[in-house]
């Protein structure tokens, strides 16, 4: 079944600065009860890194283990989406400007004075994680996608390919103030796994 796992809204503050939480909605149903903190933090954390990356007016999809991440930086004020790699990216874009849309009506420009995580957006990002869980309902809101066509879409492999030159995803996962340590021990343990399955 198609998944959309969880929607974000995000102040970006310059690529020196990690982006301010404006809202969250995510649906971690299909993990254990207590996978659910981890991944939590971990949707935190890659929300930020990429989000961080992402240059205003630019699109990205990033991929990041079994989803796909798509964001979108509108003049300051970005969303996120995690999804999994059969939920169109079109329908994605489409939810993402939907949401970034009823924020910046709601709100106006007052995500300019933000200094710190809120969760202001929650509702909003609530209401169209459960409306767009199907894709094609999402392709309602195709009064957008002549502007998709005419945007390049940079699309990255990996989330390390986002990185910066020298930047490495263990070192900002170890001083990650969204990953618990907890988090951080799973990351470092699946990490580990992974590269002993591509040494098989």
């Amino acid at each position: 079944m198609v998944k959309l796992t969880a929607i974000l809204i995000l102040k970006w503050n310059g690529e020196a600065t990690d982006p301010h939480m404006l809202g969250l909605a995510s649906d971690l149903t299909q993990f254990g009860y207590f996978e659910r903190p981890v991944v939590r933090d971990m949707l935190n954390f890659v929300s930020r890194t990429i989000v961080k990356r992402t240059q205003p007016g630019q699109r990205q999809t990033v991929e990041h283990q079994e989803y796909l991440c798509h964001a979108f930086n509108k003049e300051g004020v970005a969303a996120i989406t995690f999804a999994d790699k059969t939920y169109p990216r079109r329908s994605a874009f489409c939810v993402i400007n939907k949401v970034l849309d009823d924020y910046l009506e709601k709100f106006g420009q007052n995500w300019r004075n933000h200094s710190a995580d809120t969760n202001e957006g929650n509702p909003i990002l609530e209401a169209a994680l459960r409306e767009y869980q199907d894709p094609s309902k999402a392709d309602n809101l195709l009064r957008v996608q002549k502007e998709l066509d005419e945007t390049k879409i940079v699309l990255h492999k990996t989330i390390d390919s986002v990185l910066a030159r020298g930047e490495k995803l263990d070192n900002l996962v170890a001083k990650s103030s969204d990953l618990s340590v907890a988090s951080q021990m799973f990351y470092r343990t699946a990490r580990k796994q992974n590269q002993c399955c591509k040494m098989m």
